[in-house]
């Protein structure tokens, strides 16, 4: 079953428990984390976003932020909120998504700020087009 989040506010999960609940996306979490530490400054927040979504990991800098990971049994889901010109950068790269995220980009509902993107990575490709939309967001540091 997927799409179980951790509700229990009371119990900030460790890293361990964290891993153990996402089962064989694991190694999607692991992979996007370390996209995230390796491409920007932006600090991992742990935080409890009450019982509809549960805990949080929020990457933010200077109070923004850039993008916020739910983990869940057997899955993860990621939130990336697109400002209106964000959206139109992201509409740029449609050609370059998996057709997951894709779909997700084109079908998110607009809103007079911009749209609110929920993803859940299923493939490598997904993760990377998360890294995309990310950019069109804010550009990734240059690593040398």
């Amino acid at each position: 079953m997927t799409g179980e989040r951790m509700l229990d506010g009371q119990a900030r999960p460790s890293d361990r428990a964290i891993d153990a609940i996402l089962g064989r996306r694991v190694g999607l979490w692991s992979d996007l984390r370390k996209y995230l530490a390796d491409s920007y400054d932006h600090s991992p927040e742990m935080s409890f976003d009450g019982t509809k979504y549960g805990w949080a990991i929020r990457y933010r800098r200077s109070g923004r932020t850039l993008v916020t990971l739910y983990p869940e049994r057997g899955s993860f889901t990621v939130l990336v909120v697109l400002g209106k010109n964000d959206v139109e950068r992201a509409q740029q790269t449609v050609g370059d998504l998996s057709k997951r995220v894709r779909d997700v980009l084109v079908n998110a509902e607009p809103r007079r700020d911009g749209r609110w993107l929920w993803i859940r990575p299923v493939t490598k490709g997904d993760v990377r087009s998360v890294g995309i939309l990310l950019g069109a967001k804010h550009r990734p540091n240059a690593r040398v």
